[in-house]
């Protein structure tokens, strides 16, 4: 693992850290809205970037979603401001359910060297289904994706 990324799973909680994919995302000046504030829809574009390293990269190389998966339902719930000179921000990320073709992931954002127990700035989730892309239709989840997907996955 880089050393931006912190792949935290043995139990609920390691440390004071709950069990989960963290990573660090930049913060763009471009994602800045009038206000000075990471904007609304950029947040959506942050949590995609945090979250393809984790499920579509070198950590999940037995799992074939990077061959096809598609966003199915999307939450953003915004609690505090995010600004600039928050960045890098702090993502964690689990797996919140799994069912037959697709499942949910949670996220908590912070800013950047943010204490983990400090409220988040975002918390979100995304429901993510497998999809064929040949047939254009939603698939089942393989074994080998089902078994990844359990390991980042809160008791």
């Amino acid at each position: 693992m880089s050393g931006s990324q912190d792949a935290v799973r043995n139990g609920n909680v390691v440390g004071a850290q709950p069990v989960g994919f963290h990573t660090k995302v930049v913060v763009r000046w471009s994602d800045m809205d009038a206000f000075q504030h990471v904007n609304h829809a950029r947040m959506v574009t942050l949590l995609e970037e945090a979250r393809i390293p984790w499920l579509f990269e070198d950590h999940a190389p037995t799992v074939t979603l990077r061959d096809g998966a598609v966003i199915a339902d999307l939450h953003v719930r915004y609690r505090g401001q995010l600004r600039h000179g928050d960045s890098p921000l702090d993502v964690l990320m689990w797996v919140e359910q799994i069912r037959a073709v697709d499942f949910t992931i949670a996220y908590e954002v912070r800013p950047g060297g943010a204490d983990p127990t400090t409220p988040p700035a975002i918390v979100a989730s995304t429901q993510i289904a497998a999809f064929d892309i040949g047939t254009q239709r939603l698939r089942r989840l393989t074994p080998a994706e089902r078994g990844y997907l359990e390991r980042w996955r809160r008791a």
